[in-house]
């Protein structure tokens, strides 16, 4: 079900490098260029549900947020309408200006779904039925005039059915400066029902732990309350979008949501004890690891994949503290990028951890090779099977401590010049 999550030729991507995405019903999707990126690229989502859906939602742990996530927690409920997207603008320390102008695309919003309501008995929307997520640079004025002037437009390309064109096109939209759309599916079966869960996400840079700029929004056609999709989102966070880095920054904007459109009644997914319940949080860990690999194999200037394992750690909390101090090391990343076994510097990281680890316990590996152990250089260390292993474009750093029974598994990429040449230009870009 997964993509190749290795193919380096980002330029190339096609259709085919990327998986099936099939129709979650009760979901409605549209994405329209409101020429926030002035080159008539799409920049405007809508996602609308219109019998409503139940939803979970997991905001960044940065003290600044967007004003985005500021209205939606001021201003939703439990079981939500629509979900609103836009990019090139964060809508970050806009003031009133970028509350007030939420408010103005929220009740255009509203009235033009009005047609589409009363055409089909829905329930009518309401103002507290949106959610918004913003994206792009800080500071900058909220784009209100130019996203109002598309609300008809986007409401009126609403698909009901989506297929893998639409899913990549949404997917597209929602993007700043990834190379390459994220999406995911899975289809399990429940007792004698089919429940499938299709998500998508953007992430390049700005990334860390705590929802590290990424946004993923998550539908499944399952009945399912608010309150478990909570727990069921809380479940996978830790070892999925909160295992990965890029660049050790936490965006102002981060989000992940998951929405439930019910339109499956399935049994057993609101009972946490249940043998459903643990099936569709498996599957939705899936999903969600996925996604969260394809934001770090895309980080900006990115040529190669890291993952850092801590085993054998007296508490997961320890371990997990180790594994991003050698995964937020520039010192590491930069020698992934040479291409060069410098062991030394996942040792420090380890040190710098701040965590008390045994010298002669521990055991330092590079892909499968040992490379320090007893307190000094493996005695089996070869330099130049390691700096052949070095140039593959995904690397495994693992760190033995042999001083417990608990492990923690994060993912990282290496840094290139390109990621300088990136975020030097960003705002120009």
């Amino acid at each position: 079900m997964t993509i190749n999550f290795f193919n380096r030729d980002k330029k190339i991507s096609k259709m085919g490098d990327f998986q099936e995405v099939k129709h979650i019903e009760g979901l409605q999707v549209s994405s329209v260029s409101a020429d926030l990126y002035k080159n008539g690229r799409d920049d405007l989502s809508l996602f609308y549900f219109p019998e409503g859906a139940n939803y979970a939602v997991a905001y960044t742990q940065n003290s600044v947020v967007s004003e985005s996530i500021t209205w939606n927690r001021e201003n939703t409920k439990n079981n939500i309408k629509a979900l609103i997207v836009n990019t090139k603008n964060a809508n970050t320390f806009t003031g009133d200006q970028g509350i007030k102008g939420l408010d103005e695309i929220a009740k255009n919003l509203v009235e033009n779904l009005k047609k589409i309501e009363i055409e089909n008995g829905y329930e009518k929307t309401k103002i507290k039925d949106l959610l918004f997520a913003s994206t792009g640079v800080i500071g900058e004025k909220f784009p209100v005039e130019k996203i109002n002037k598309n609300i008809t437009n986007l409401v009126s390309n609403l698909r009901i059915n989506q297929n893998k064109l639409i899913w990549m096109k949404v997917a597209s939209a929602i993007m700043t400066t990834d190379t390459r759309p994220k999406v995911a599916f899975i289809e399990i079966k429940l007792g004698d029902k089919k429940v499938r869960i299709a998500g998508i996400a953007k992430g390049s840079g700005m990334i860390a732990p705590n929802l590290a700029t990424m946004f993923s929004f998550i539908f499944t056609d399952a009945d399912i309350s608010s309150v478990n999709l909570n727990k069921y989102l809380n479940k996978v966070l830790t070892n999925t979008f909160n295992a990965i880095t890029i660049d050790s920054d936490t965006s102002t904007n981060d989000m992940v949501a998951i929405f439930a459109t019910k339109k499956v009644k399935n049994k057993n997914l609101n009972d946490i004890s249940s043998k459903e319940f643990l099936k569709f949080e498996k599957a939705l860990k899936t999903v969600c690891l996925d996604l969260a690999k394809q934001i770090v194999v895309d980080g900006e200037g990115a040529k190669k994949f890291i993952t850092v394992k801590v085993i054998n750690s007296k508490t997961k909390e320890r371990a997990k503290k180790i594994a991003f101090a050698i995964a937020n090391s520039p010192l590491v990343k930069t020698a992934v990028a040479g291409e060069d076994p410098n062991w030394g510097r996942i040792l420090m990281g380890v040190g710098k951890s701040g965590e008390k680890v045994d010298q002669k316990k521990l055991i330092i590996k590079i892909g499968d090779f040992i490379v320090a152990e007893k307190g000094k250089i493996s005695p089996t260390y070869n330099e130049e099977k390691l700096q052949e292993y070095m140039k593959w474009d995904s690397i495994y750093i693992e760190v033995d401590l042999r001083q417990g029974r608990d492990e923690f598994e994060c993912y990282t990429c290496d840094f290139t010049h390109d990621y300088i040449d990136i975020n030097a230009h960003y705002r120009r870009s």
